[in-house]
């Protein structure tokens, strides 16, 4: 990726005393021995990269449905993304990398399938008991859905990790989807949703959009809904475009990778330099000292922070509205509006355990129990279960 900043050495870590890693972790929910080979946060990583919902990312929507082709990204593929653009910032912040890594892993655990459609197709069918969104839906899954070990049920991790997918967005209002769901883990203690998270929460929601504005940016160029010539002009691709010009890559393939690394280069720079400025004006101490702070501590300077929302912009008019995208993404709303219904009408035809269960539920909570096992579908499972349940199922493409 280049270098980005003066500081530590290439390979060194020398984590600071406001890193999360720097105090004895807040515990979990039920209690463990500690591991004898591992820290609690890389055994919170290692319990993600284990997990049933982790693996499903395989077969969940990035941008373009899986069958599209073999090179698009997938919610899996992006999640690793996001988790090593995550480790190479928080080496350079002096933060605790598996931590950053454990909350990039976890953060898209929630998403149903077909992404951001058919998080709207849930959270419109669920509107009259609760509504749906994915940020709550991953710590419903690390808390609860996850069923493997003997003493408990999720992945019992990590005060840490549980406040880094609760809050790396920043501080939670108190009627949100995501407090609704922590209030359930606050019975054991406050995850203080109030409050900015721990300096590598942010750090992994920042890595997030470094890894989509980019690899979207490559996806759009291989469906060929963009063109290179088309980000002449454009704020952060087109002065990174015109350095890969100036390197005559070889052929078209080249410069498309060429053009998203310098991204990432550039935006990971910038984040770096930025961060570290608001570092030293802080001069935390100790992990609380970030959270209490009066700001993010970790981000973009204006300037950056303004060219990525430009970017951003470009890319929803330009791929994420194109009528092609939208018209798979119509459909694939179709296809789990339409399941929903049918389980809500026989709830026989879920999996046998599914349907066990929802025997004894009201109807508030059988709906919600019909969300899970619906958003817990790869895009593949619940077209094969549309095609069992329906006699025309949209062909997605």
């Amino acid at each position: 990726m280049g270098d980005y900043g003066a500081g530590l050495r290439p390979g060194e870590r020398a984590p600071a005393g406001y890193s999360a890693g720097a105090v004895p972790s807040r515990g979990r929910l039920a209690a463990e021995p500690e591991c004898t080979t591992r820290s609690p946060f890389q055994r919170d990583r290692d319990r993600i990269l284990h997990s049933t919902a982790f693996r499903r990312l395989t077969y969940k929507t990035q941008v373009f449905v899986f069958h599209e082709g073999d090179h698009y990204r997938t919610r899996l593929t992006h999640s690793l993304e996001v988790a090593q653009i995550a480790r190479t910032v928080a080496r350079q912040l002096r933060l605790d990398e598996d931590l950053a890594e454990a909350i990039a892993l976890a953060h898209d655990l929630g998403h149903p399938p077909f992404g951001h459609a058919g998080e709207r197709a849930l959270d419109k069918v669920m509107h009259d008991f609760g509504g749906f969104d994915h940020n709550a839906q991953s710590l419903r899954v690390v808390t609860g859905l996850e069923r493997k070990y003997a003493q408990f049920d999720g992945l019992n991790l990590t005060w840490e990790t549980l406040e880094g997918l609760a809050k790396h967005n920043g501080p939670v209002d108190v009627a949100s989807a995501v407090a609704k769901v922590a209030r359930r883990i606050e019975r054991w203690q406050s995850l203080e949703l109030g409050s900015w998270p721990s300096a590598e929460a942010q750090v992994a929601a920042l890595a997030d959009d470094i890894a989509y504005v980019a690899h979207d940016i490559d996806d759009g160029l291989r469906a060929h809904l963009l063109t290179l010539g088309d980000f002449e002009g454009q704020p952060l691709a087109g002065p990174s475009l015109q350095r890969v010009r100036a390197s005559a890559p070889a052929d078209n393939g080249r410069a498309v990778y060429e053009l998203t690394r310098r991204l990432i280069t550039v935006m990971i720079a910038d984040l770096v330099t930025e961060s570290r400025a608001r570092l030293a004006a802080l001069a935390p101490q100790s992990p609380e000292d970030i959270r209490a702070a009066p700001q993010a501590t970790v981000g973009f300077s204006a300037a950056m922070a303004t060219d990525i929302a430009r970017l951003k912009a470009f890319l929803f008019e330009r791929v994420y509205r194109h009528e092609r995208v939208m018209s798979v993404m119509r459909d694939a709303e179709r296809i789990v509006a339409d399941l929903f219904a049918k389980y809500q009408a026989d709830p026989a035809a879920m999996a046998e355990a599914w349907y066990a269960a929802s025997q004894r539920l009201d109807d508030r909570r059988r709906a919600r129990l019909i969300c899970d096992f619906v958003g817990g579908m790869t895009d593949r499972f619940a077209i094969a279960e549309h095609r069992r349940l329906f006699d025309a199922t949209p062909n997605l493409r």
